[in-house]
């Protein structure tokens, strides 16, 4: 796939600079009064506004690039919407289970262990994807890469024991 877009979901070169405002914003955002409003107000709002403004409005403020991950529950069996940070690498989309630094993975990351096949939108625009994990020297990379995107994932690994997990979304065939 070429264009500016993987299965309606528009291309993030993680390298690119950004303005000094979104740097500035993601420095509010990686501190833990920061993640933690973000986690429990902005996060928990962003899909009904994404949806509701077809993807023109987020609480990210244009900081960050986010996109809206539906995934199957891994338990429940039900559909479930999570805004979340991406970038894209080659013809894939990247996501990086992070929770915030937290003890644990996200439910969003169980959820694509147990079931692969899911939906990224941005507004209107959007497809289905399936999703594997990145390991050893590609998940490095690509972690360092996600840095790039959001000064907060470093900071996140240094609050957590655990590994923060990458995932690889590529546009489904058929």
């Amino acid at each position: 796939m070429s264009g500016e877009t993987i299965n309606g979901i528009p291309r993030v070169d993680p390298r690119a600079r950004r303005p000094g405002w979104k740097r500035a914003m993601q420095r509010v955002l990686r501190t833990r009064p920061g993640a933690a409003v973000h986690r429990t107000i902005a996060a928990r709002l962003d899909t009904p506004i994404m949806k509701a403004t077809g993807g023109r409005v987020s609480l990210a403020v244009g900081a960050v690039p986010v996109v809206v991950l539906t995934t199957t529950g891994a338990r429940s069996g039900q559909r479930r919407e999570t805004p979340l940070i991406y970038f894209t690498d080659g013809d894939d989309v990247i996501l990086r289970a992070s929770n915030y630094g937290g003890a644990r993975h996200p439910g969003w990351y169980h959820n694509l262990l147990a079931h692969p096949e899911c939906e990224l939108h941005l507004g209107p625009h959007g497809g289905r994807f399936v999703a594997r994990e990145a390991e050893g020297d590609e998940r490095d990379r690509l972690f360092a890469l996600a840095a790039d995107v959001y000064l907060g994932y470093p900071k996140y690994a240094e609050r957590t024991n655990r590994t923060i997990r990458v995932l690889r979304l590529a546009p489904a065939l058929g």
